[in-house]
């Protein structure tokens, strides 16, 4: 299947599990992905992998919480092909660093904002600069945002985490407005925890092991709090 052929797409930290399968994806049904993230090692496999089954992509160093190389990427990326099509950011935090199962009262600001910054704020980066060139090349194309449904539960000791994803919901709906009038799409895709992802796996460790509590028990205890707060249990 082919329904993306001939698009060009950009993906933003893309050495992550999420954004990886994205770039994947998107190779999967013909379009050509540009992957990048601060560690070029490892989209260059990524890139050669996508290329190995049939798919065109292309590797490139970029820090997604560097406004100058954001643009600088996308500015190629136009200059090369005359349009961009499709752009995703899987940014993600690491939980420790944003505090994630520190009670509120113990989180520090710098743990609560961290997630706000690096999630929310490459968000509003990386779309700010493809809205930009989107426009300039009458590209008409499509933002994909990332977020997670911690933004719409009722998790204690995740405020920082939480408030960010509540922060991307907000934001998409905001760029949406501005820039549906150029014809760019701003779409927010929201979630769950995918327990496959390096990210999680060593939470659920760290957890466990900080509660005394076995993982399943863990991850029972934590699924029907989601689904209590969610009305569906």
């Amino acid at each position: 299947m082919e329904s993306l052929k001939d698009k060009i797409a950009v993906v933003f930290a893309a050495s992550g599990e999420i954004a990886g399968a994205v770039g994947r994806s998107f190779a999967q049904h013909g379009a050509k992905v540009y992957i990048t993230a601060i560690n070029l090692n490892s989209v260059k496999a990524l890139a050669k992998e996508i290329e190995a089954n049939g798919g065109r992509a292309e590797a490139g160093k970029v820090d997604a919480l560097n406004e100058r190389e954001i643009d600088n990427y996308l500015k190629m990326v136009v200059a090369e092909n005359g349009k961009l099509d499709m752009v995703f950011n899987g940014i993600g935090s690491y939980y420790r660093d944003a505090g994630s199962g520190t009670p509120t009262t113990m989180a520090t600001f710098e743990q609560f904002m961290n997630p706000l910054q690096r999630i929310c704020g490459s968000q509003f980066l990386t779309s700010r600069v493809a809205a930009r060139y989107m426009i300039q090349s009458g590209s008409e194309g499509t933002i994909l945002l990332l977020t997670a449904s911690m933004s719409r539960t009722k998790t204690p000791n995740m405020a920082g985490f939480a408030s960010a994803c509540a922060a991307v919901e907000g934001l998409t709906r905001v760029i949406a407005a501005e820039f549906g009038q150029h014809g760019i799409k701003a779409i927010c895709i929201c979630s769950g925890a995918i327990m496959e992802t390096r990210k999680i796996q060593g939470m659920i460790n760290d957890f466990s092991d900080s509660q005394v509590f076995p993982v399943k028990k863990w991850l029972r205890t934590t699924q029907d709090l989601i689904f209590l707060n969610q009305g569906l249990h």
